[in-house]
């Protein structure tokens, strides 16, 4: 079984949640603490042994291009004024991972998104899914520990977590047998159910590994069940053909990044593991709950 080092970052949403914050700016690219969202993905990816990174954007998303890329006029600045330090973390941004882009045209959904980019991967090739607000505090890498079940059962693998039974009807949601150490094998998955027809409380985060299968899947769906073409439909009919889907409760906190309130929760989490700041911030804490 190869190894993965490839990476696919689905960045052409909207952020219409984050509006009007991101009618210039892409979601991803909003700041927890000193860095966008889009780059502790990426380094997350990147630590867990992925080399090359395909970001499928849409219109506006150019901020992200950019910041992965070399920044000659910065890098001169930094080093004129003596902030070397700044210069050692900003060099370090390009030199993450190889970095290409993906136009989607219209925005037909996340599977059909992530077909954009099929053409630049062997017909033999599984690849990392990452979405741009699945940020996670963990020890262990999330995208590690959905790499280390492809590698048992060299199938494709989603990223699970728990949620409360009310939220269900926001997700993809998945029913099937418990492998135990948080292994699922899949044989139900809904998106978005009635709470009436959730088969569980696991849903999808947005990490997920995939095989061949789903690019085949893909590219002959026309269109899904809500119109667009979804990677959640394309799981659907795998089940439906017999194929197989795993799944992994992933250990650590799931900080959807993509609603206000996860956002805001997320930036005082990191903040209070900044050496610089994580002080300061826990007094204003201590002073707010007064």
């Amino acid at each position: 079984m190869k190894k993965i080092t490839k990476a696919i970052f689905p960045v052409a949403g909207f952020g219409t949640r984050f509006l009007p914050a991101t009618k210039a700016q892409p979601k991803e690219m909003l700041p927890i603490v000193d860095k966008p969202v889009i780059q502790y993905l990426v380094e997350e990816a990147v630590k867990a042994g992925i080399e090359e990174i395909t970001f499928v954007t849409g219109r506006g998303k150019r901020a992200i291009e950019d910041h992965f890329d070399y920044s000659f006029e910065l890098e001169k600045t930094l080093v004129e004024k003596n902030k070397l330090d700044l210069l050692k973390k900003v060099k370090a941004i390009d030199a993450l991972a190889k970095f290409s882009y993906v136009r989607q045209p219209i925005p037909k959904g996340d599977g059909h998104a992530v077909n954009c980019a099929a053409h630049l991967f062997n017909d033999d090739e599984s690849v990392l899914i990452m979405f741009g607000d699945t940020l996670y505090d963990a020890e262990i890498s999330p995208v590690t520990q959905v790499m280390d079940v492809y590698e048992k059962y060299g199938a494709t693998v989603i990223g699970l977590a728990e949620v409360e039974h009310s939220l269900v009807s926001q997700f993809g949601v998945i029913g099937g047998e418990d492998l135990g150490n948080g292994v699922y094998k899949i044989t139900k998955f809904i998106e978005k159910p009635a709470l009436v027809d959730a088969p569980s409380n696991l849903v999808q985060v947005g990490i997920n590994i995939i095989t061949p299968d789903v690019f085949k899947t893909l590219s002959g769906m026309e269109s899904g069940k809500s119109g667009e073409i979804r990677l959640a439909d394309a799981f659907d009919q795998m089940l439906e053909n017999g194929l197989p889907l795993y799944g992994k409760k992933l250990e650590g906190e799931w900080l959807d990044t993509g609603n206000k309130f996860n956002f805001i929760k997320a930036t005082l989490k990191f903040g209070l593991k900044d050496p610089e700041i994580k002080d300061d911030l826990k007094k204003l804490i201590n002073e707010l709950g007064d």
